[in-house]
C-alpha cells in the first residue's frame, strides 16, 4: 500500500503565503513524478504544478511565478510555495505521485486527501 499524506493548507489573506508537503510512503520502489491538483468549489480538478524525478517542472499559468514546486527524493517529500496568494487560489489542494511499488510493476497514480487553501480577500 500506498500513502499520501500533505500538510500545511489554511486560511490566509490575500498577498500571503503557504507553503504545502505531501509525504509519499509505503510499498515505494521509484517514483517518476509528484505534483499538485487543486479543485474549486463547482469546477473541474486542475493541475497546478509537477516535478519530475529529474529536476523538471511545469505550472499551469495561472500560478506561474508565484508558486515554485520543489521535492526531496530522498524522503518521497513534493513541496509546493504559494506566494502572492490571491481569492481566485481557494480550493483543495491535492498531491499525486506516479510510482512504482515494484521493479516489475506498471506506474500508478496515487492520491492525498487533500488540505483545504482558503484565501480571504
Amino acid at each position: 500500500q500506498v500513502q499520501l499524506v500533505e500538510s500545511g493548507g489554511g486560511l490566509v489573506q490575500a498577498g500571503g503565503s503557504l507553503r504545502l508537503s505531501c509525504v509519499a510512503s509505503g510499498r515505494i520502489f521509484s517514483i517518476n513524478a509528484m505534483g499538485w491538483y487543486r479543485q474549486a468549489p463547482g469546477k473541474q480538478r486542475e493541475l497546478v504544478a509537477v516535478i519530475t524525478s529529474g529536476g523538471s517542472t511545469n505550472y499551469v499559468d495561472s500560478v506561474q511565478g508565484r508558486f515554485t514546486v520543489s521535492s526531496d527524493n530522498a524522503k518521497n517529500t513534493v513541496y509546493l510555495q504559494m506566494n502572492s496568494l490571491k481569492p481566485e487560489d481557494t480550493a483543495v489542494y491535492y498531491c499525486n505521485a506516479d510510482l512504482r511499488s515494484s521493479s516489475t510493476s506498471r506506474i500508478f497514480r496515487y492520491w492525498g486527501q487533500g488540505t483545504q487553501v482558503t484565501v480571504s480577500s
